[in-house]
This record gives structure tokens, sequence and C-alpha cells, in this order.
């Protein structure tokens, strides 16, 4: 097994040890055991994490049933830089910068030690080289969105020359799906769905429609469109279903139980983040951060408050504590003069 030198034998990291609300049970413990590195997986010194609503419904123990034992790092998406690998890793060196969402089934039995920790050991197959032009901030902003929105296209069998509703364009998942759909999947159309705030953002997405939620209702639109992607839930999926053509589809992440729409349930997979590489490193795609990020690692309660909000923009973030990361936080470009990362 390839490793660097000085790996510490126990990290920082946010845990909770019983259910309920993440600004009430979360403890920044300083003395957790590093996770044991399998043989294929490896092991991540974290640089910058995000928050996913998942993270927060977990702690409430909305899937406890078949939840990893308590206690509980939190924690999906990950950048970083490896420091340790596993005997069967072949796509990894030690050194390398890496991103991804860690859990490849989101609800059945996630990690217990998550990426709001110092260090956090990974599969290799969920886990993609991090694109050169992206810092390790953008760069985690995106493994649990964009794979859910790419999913969500290729299960709907979305492709050149279709139009798609996005319902929640504005929010981490809907804007990547506006993007991945045009430039990744080539749409002949993309409208979207936000307040009135945020419809120039939209446009700066990349949607050719931008529709006002608060005024106007797309079950009443005259236009149609050939998918409805729906990141927004049971409020909105009534409306999706009259905004789809008869041939159409409705995907929904947000609205199960609804047997006209198709539920996806996202599955981590690095090979999706390859495959779209190429897409951010010509940055045809990019990560959508809220203005209010980065959170410093210190600062996670105060990350997860302003997530549940529902008036974030994007994704939330928040980085590593130690002494070099909180330069990060206060210096960017500072920062990323002293890349590569030498263990």
């Amino acid at each position: 097994m390839e490793s660097s030198p000085s790996i510490p034998s126990h990290i920082k990291a946010w845990v909770y040890f019983e259910y309920g609300n993440t600004e009430e049970i979360l403890i920044l413990e300083s003395n957790i055991p590093i996770p044991d590195t399998k043989e294929d997986q490896v092991l991540i010194k974290v640089v910058a994490a995000a928050l996913n609503p998942i993270d927060y419904k977990r702690a409430l123990g909305s899937f406890k049933s078949i939840d990893s034992p308590l206690p509980t790092v939190p924690g999906y998406d990950v950048a970083g830089v490896v420091v340790r690998v596993g005997s069967q890793v072949k796509k990894f060196k030690v050194g390398d910068e890496v991103y991804g969402d860690i859990n490849q089934d989101p609800l059945n039995n996630p990690k217990t030690i998550g990426s709001l920790a110092e260090y956090t050991a990974v599969e290799e197959k969920v886990l993609a080289h991090k694109p050169s032009n992206l810092n390790f901030i953008e760069a985690a902003a995106l493994p649990l969105a964009i794979i859910t929105a790419y999913q969500g296209l290729e299960r709907v069998e979305f492709s050149a020359g279709k139009s798609i509703l996005v319902l929640g364009g504005a929010g981490g998942v809907g804007s990547l799906v506006i993007q991945v759909a045009k430039h990744v999947f080539k749409a002949s159309k993309v409208a979207a769905t936000a307040s009135t705030a945020k419809l120039d953002l939209l446009r700066d997405l990349g949607a050719d429609l931008a529709i006002d939620y608060t005024k106007e209702n797309v079950a009443e639109l005259e236009e149609k469109f050939d998918v409805v992607y729906d990141t927004v839930g049971h409020s909105e999926i009534e409306g999706a279903l009259k905004a789809v053509k008869e041939s159409g589809k409705v995907v929904t992440i947000a609205a199960y139980g609804n047997p006209e729409a198709i539920f996806l349930r996202r599955i981590s997979d690095g090979s999706v983040l390859e495959k779209l590489h190429p897409y951010l490193e010509s940055g045809k795609v990019k990560p959508l951060l809220d203005p209010k990020s980065p959170f410093l690692f210190s600062q996670t309660v105060e990350a997860f408050a302003h997530l549940k909000t529902n008036r974030a923009i994007g994704k939330r973030q928040k980085i590593s504590k130690d002494r070099e990361l909180e330069v990060f936080a206060e210096n960017l470009k500072a920062y990323e003069q002293r890349l590569p990362y030498k263990p």
C-alpha cells in the first residue's frame, strides 16, 4: 500500500451521536480515529466539501433503518488530495487531486466517516481526477449534483434535438441540468423556472427561456416539452406532468411515488465525472457557487443553517480547517500558487 509520510492516527471531524437537527447535534471532535483504507480505496486529505439536503435529512433519521450505525461524520461531496492508495487501486497515485461523491449508494449504509473530516477513505470507482481549471472548492460543488443531472437525462433517453423544462433551475442540480442538457446532450431548447431575482442567472447558465414561477404556472404554458426535469418536489409535479408532451417523460429527484413520473435514485459513479471532464475543463459546464460560500470548516453548522433556508443558490461549501487551508479561504490565489500538493 502506497502512502505519504506523516499521516495522523486521529483527525478532526464533525460528528453526531444521535439523530436530530444538524444545528443541535453536530459536534466538532478532534480525536476521531482515521478511517482504514481498504484495498479498493484511497485515503483523501480533504480540502473542500459541499453540503447537500441529503446530509441533514440523514441526520434527522429519514432513512435510519438502512443507515450505517451512529456515530456519523456526514458529508457526501469531497475534493482533495490522495495520500494513501490501496493495493487494488489502478487509477490514482499519491499526490493526485481528486473529487467525487463518496457514497455509491446514497441511502443504504453510507460511510460513517464522510467528507466533513480532515481525511476520508473512498472507493476508487466513485472518484475522478479533478479538472485542472477548477479549484478544490469549485470541484467539491459538483459530484452529487452533476451525476444526478446526467443520470436523470440519461434515464429519460434525452438526446440532441429534444426540448427540456427544468423546474428549479437555480439550484445545485437544476443549474447543472441546464448546462448538461444544452452542452452535453445538445438540447434544441432549454427552459427553466426560478424566482424573479434569479431569471438572469438562468439565462447566464444557458436557458433559452427563463420562467418566473411566482408569475407563471408551468401547467398553463402553451408550449410543451419533450422532457420535464423536476428538482423541486410534490408542489410542482402536477404542473410538470401538464407541461410535458404526450410522448414525453417527466423525471423527478424530489417527488417519490407518482406513477406518471420517473423517480431517479442517483448512484455515485466516477466514470460519469470522467465522461464530463472535457466539458468542465473547457468551461462549457461550470459549478454554481452560492454567494455566501465558502464557509470555513469551523462554520459547518452555519453552512447547514443556510442550506436549510432554501434560499441558497447552487451549492454551499466549506473547507478543511488547518493552517494552509484557512489561508485558502482567505486568499484563494495565494493558496493555488502552492499547488501541486506536496505530502
